[in-house]
């Protein structure tokens, strides 16, 4: 298992003091037409479980609920705000932003593709722009160009620039090698104090990077919400 990133910079303090923080979690989504939508596969499980678990070490939780989150677990945060696609999203995180919160969980599972334009494959085999309202199986095939869309993480050091900010990496290919990698690099893009590594490249249970280059394996994810609410900076 890998033990350390190539880059090192500041290590966070601990602290059990009362703090407040925002955990985004669930999945959000883009539509193709007024009735269907590219998603992800999330439940918010992760992120309504930690917001749950920071709740009981007295942190004050605003959690951001993808509408599509499927986990049905009791949410003991103490303000809950909805979202649906990622701009929404985007939106509601800039409008928290004119308050201070101490940490950021960005634990939602946001898409990384949006539509672009949608084409009618007609008899002709020609391609002709489909129309808006929903797409009709009746005309035949369609060609929808998916365009990478705008990420969030990297905005919200400028959204809260002296927040905690904790990001995701989850990765389905490579070795666990190659997936905390991904973990150090969106360190350094993002300026965040920690990236998740998680996924099938991964392997069981999370890897917990830190901005120093330092890795802690939590085997569940009862003992990554452990680490993550021990890692809140001090006031």
């Amino acid at each position: 298992m890998p033990t350390e990133c190539s880059s090192r910079t500041s290590a966070s303090v601990v602290s059990s003091a009362k703090r407040k923080a925002i955990v985004t979690a669930g999945p959000a989504y883009e539509p193709l037409d007024e009735v269907r939508r590219l998603t992800n596969h999330s439940t918010g499980r992760l992120g309504i479980e930690l917001a749950n678990h920071l709740e009981r070490q007295n942190v004050e939780v605003t959690l951001l609920i993808g509408d599509g989150a499927a986990w049905k677990g009791e949410i003991f945060a103490r303000r809950l705000i909805s979202f649906t696609t990622a701009e929404s999203l985007a939106k509601a995180l800039r409008t928290l932003s004119q308050e201070t919160f101490d940490a950021i969980y960005h634990a939602a599972a946001v898409s990384d593709f949006r539509f672009g334009k949608i084409w009618l494959n007609n008899a002709q085999k020609s391609l002709q722009t489909a129309g808006k309202g929903k797409l009709s199986t009746g005309s035949g095939r369609f060609l929808a160009e998916l365009i990478p869309a705008p990420k969030i993480l990297p905005s919200l050091r400028s959204m809260f620039p002296e927040a905690f900010l904790v990001g995701w990496k989850y990765e389905v290919e490579g070795t666990p090698q190659t997936a905390v990698e991904k973990s150090c690099q969106q360190l350094q893009a993002c300026r965040t104090n920690l990236s998740i590594t998680n996924g099938p490249a991964y392997g069981n249970g999370f890897a917990v990077v830190d901005s120093d280059g330092s890795l802690v394996h939590a085997k569940s994810r009862e003992s990554l919400y452990e680490i993550l609410s021990t890692r809140l900076p001090a006031q």
